[in-house]
C-alpha cells in the first residue's frame, strides 16, 4: 500500500486531507509540526510527502532541505498559502517535485500526486541569482519567461561565476575549469566575458553586473 506523509498544522485542513486519501485507498500519516515530522523514518516507509510551509515551530523548507541533503529523492508536494513567487521557487531549487496552492480542489491535489507517484523525479537543479533562474541541466538562463540565449562556454562561464558569485575569479581558473584546451585563450576569455555582458544588457538585467577587477579577473555582483 502507498503510504503518505502528510505534515499539515492546520486541523481542518489535515483531517480532511487524512480522510480523503485514505478513501482513494492511501495509507496516511498525519503530523502537524516539524519536530513530529523530523522524527519520522521516511526513507523506508514512505512513498511521497505532502509538506505544508507553515508550522508552528518550523519552516516546512528547511525539512525539505534537510530531506534533500540525506539524499533520499522521495517525491515532496509543496501545499502553501503563500502567494509570493519567490517561496514557491525556492520549493523547487530545494528539490520538491511540484506544489499545490490553498485553497485547492481535491482533484487537482489527487491528479498531482497520482503524477508524483508514478514518475518520481529528482527536480532539475535551478538556481535563482537575482533577476535570472539558471535551468542547469536545460542550460538556459531565463529572465522572467524570457530566456537569454547563450553559447556553450558563454553558458560554462556565466554559470561558473554565479556558482561563485561575489568572488574575484581570475583568467587562470576559467581556463582550468574549461580544460585549458585549443580553443580557449586569455583572449577568447576576454571575448566570452564581452558577449556575456552584451547579452544580459541586451535582455534588460539590470542588477546583475560582470565587473573586471584590474590585474586580477572578474566578479559577478547581484547589486
Amino acid at each position: 500500500m502507498i503510504e503518505i506523509l502528510v505534515v499539515e498544522d492546520d486541523p481542518i485542513l489535515g483531517r480532511g486531507l487524512q480522510v480523503s486519501l485514505e478513501v482513494e485507498g492511501y495509507k496516511v500519516l498525519w503530523v502537524r509540526d516539524f519536530k513530529t515530522a523530523s522524527n519520522v523514518e521516511i526513507k523506508s516507509k514512505l512513498n511521497l510527502i505532502i509538506l505544508d510551509l507553515n508550522l508552528p515551530d518550523g519552516n516546512g523548507l528547511d525539512l525539505l532541505q534537510n530531506i534533500r541533503k540525506s539524499d533520499i529523492q522521495i517525491p515532496i508536494i509543496i501545499l502553501t498559502a503563500k502567494t509570493d513567487e519567490d517561496s514557491v521557487v525556492e520549493g523547487l531549487q530545494l528539490g520538491a517535485n511540484d506544489y499545490v496552492r490553498k485553497p485547492f480542489g481535491n482533484k487537482e491535489l489527487l491528479a498531482r500526486i497520482k503524477i508524483a507517484i508514478k514518475e518520481p523525479r529528482k527536480r532539475e537543479q535551478q538556481i535563482r541569482y537575482g533577476e535570472l533562474l539558471i535551468l542547469i541541466d536545460q542550460r538556459r538562463v531565463m529572465l522572467n519567461d524570457q530566456e537569454i540565449v547563450f553559447e556553450r562556454r558563454e553558458f560554462d562561464i556565466f554559470n561558473y561565476f554565479v556558482q561563485h558569485s561575489e568572488m574575484v575569479v581570475t583568467r587562470k581558473t576559467l581556463l582550468d575549469f574549461l580544460g585549458q584546451d585549443n580553443e580557449i585563450y586569455d583572449r577568447t576569455i576576454d571575448s566570452h566575458i564581452s558577449h556575456i555582458r552584451t547579452r544580459l544588457r541586451k535582455a534588460g538585467v539590470k542588477s546583475i553586473q560582470l565587473t573586471s577587477v584590474y590585474g586580477v579577473g572578474y566578479r559577478l555582483e547581484n547589486k
